[in-house]
């Protein structure tokens, strides 16, 4: 019966065949050890040389790293093991025999790491941290769908820029010319006027030449977008997203979390509500820890977002920016027009922000103000603003960035660990 490492259990004390890789091996005498994978998971085949030919106990010991094979044998309990199963193994076939893999069980710098990406990917850690990527992903579609959102994609090739062009990658579009997407959010705004709710799940692209641990020049966003719904409404929203993707983590993931040595308990902490705190109440926070220099209508950086997430055991929001440093789109406080109905939900741990939202301006009159101050082009941008022109409504939306997402929940310390094969500053390799 071939099967795989994940479904083996259900065949304890059967003899299956399974396709795989040798990731490491051991031998001490009488018996080889063989760390084994097939891409749904890992397992220890256990070569003992009285229950073998010379011919199959002599080729264990002789397999080569990543060679691929099919190993016969009976699955097994075993208690020591995380995943809790052995196989016994009986016989072997090589299928490809790889030789001088250049990944060695040793310790390589990230850099050399980075440039094997297509082979570092086959790691224990890689191989869990891919897996829990994955389930944040079938995690988003569950949830987004239970809740009543359609899912919508938007364009990649855009004409205009959401928040500006300082940060956009151009390209030539037939004889116009065109950007890679920094967002989707403008389109979905118009596919909620559509259809009520709705979010977006795809690639973004940001020009902006950082270098840190938290930023990627190709990273996939999540965006929802609501008709009818008000901040506060949106805030919920969040919450609850966010607290449904880590319970499905902890719930399905236990063995990637475990090789990952992740600390769940600080997981399973992450319930609603959380903690909210205005900029005002943030920028005096700040000037308590130590950031006397912090003015006002600045943003904040890696430091202060890591500062303030101290003081919280949750993910914490902060509302209410400067509306000077915000995106032209935010809708400002009936109450204080200084400031705007948005939020940043910043994660504990030091991983910083994931979730930026707010209400969306919807009054015409003061989108054709914001159109004037931030010198928007009605010709690129006048699709846009019929959206306030024909049945205008209450609106909001925000967007979750997956990379930093799984960083947090993983408890990995850089994002290019997040993703496939990452694109960073000084990185399109391979």
């Amino acid at each position: 019966m071939k099967t795989t490492i994940s479904q083996s259990e259900t065949y304890l004390n059967q003899e299956v065949t399974l396709g795989v890789w040798l990731a490491n091996k051991r031998s001490s005498g009488k018996i080889a050890f063989l760390q084994l994978r097939d891409g749904t998971g890992f397992i220890q085949g256990v070569v003992v040389k009285a229950d073998v030919t010379e011919e199959i106990f002599s080729l264990a010991k002789s397999l080569t790293q990543e060679s691929s094979l099919y190993v016969t044998g009976k699955i097994v309990e075993d208690t020591r093991s995380p995943f809790g199963y052995e196989m016994q193994v009986k016989h072997i076939e090589v299928i490809h025999e790889s030789s001088d893999y250049p990944i060695t069980p040793k310790e390589h710098g990230p850099e050399f790491l980075m440039d094997h990406r297509h082979l570092w990917l086959r790691s224990k850690k890689q191989h869990a941290i891919m897996r829990i990527r994955n389930q944040i992903i079938q995690a988003t579609y569950q949830f987004f769908q239970q809740e009543g959102f359609v899912k919508i994609d938007p364009p990649i090739l855009t004409s205009s820029a959401a928040e500006g062009t300082t940060e956009l990658f151009h390209t030539q579009y037939f004889d116009e010319e065109a950007y890679l997407s920094q967002s989707g959010q403008l389109y979905m705004e118009a596919a909620a006027m559509a259809l009520g709710r709705v979010f977006s799940f795809g690639p973004t692209f940001r020009a902006e030449k950082s270098k840190t641990r938290r930023h990627l020049i190709e990273f996939w966003m999540i965006e929802p977008e609501m008709a009818f719904v008000t901040h506060e409404e949106s805030l919920a929203i969040q919450e609850s997203y966010v607290q449904f993707i880590v319970k499905s983590v902890l719930t399905h993931c236990k063995l990637e979390l475990s090789t990952l040595d992740r600390n769940i308990d600080m997981l399973k902490n992450i319930l609603k509500p959380f903690p909210r705190i205005t900029y005002d109440k943030a920028i005096n926070m700040l000037k308590e820890k130590g950031f006397t220099d912090i003015k006002w209508g600045e943003d904040f950086g890696a430091p202060h977002e890591t500062a303030i997430a101290e003081s919280f055991e949750q993910p914490v929001f902060i509302t209410h920016y400067p509306k000077d440093i915000k995106a032209f789109y935010m809708k400002p406080d009936p109450n204080r027009e200084d400031v705007v109905l948005c939020a940043d939900l910043i994660a504990p741990e030091g991983y910083g922000e994931i979730i930026g939202g707010s209400a969306r301006i919807d009054d015409l009159a003061l989108m054709e103000q914001r159109y004037q101050e931030h010198q928007l082009s009605t010709e690129a941008y006048g699709w846009y603003l019929d959206l306030r022109k024909y049945g205008s409504i209450p609106h909001a939306g925000f967007g979750l960035g997956l990379e930093r997402t799984v960083a947090w929940i993983t408890g990995v310390e850089h994002v290019r660990e997040t993703i496939p094969f990452p694109r960073l500053l000084n990185r399109l390799y391979p």
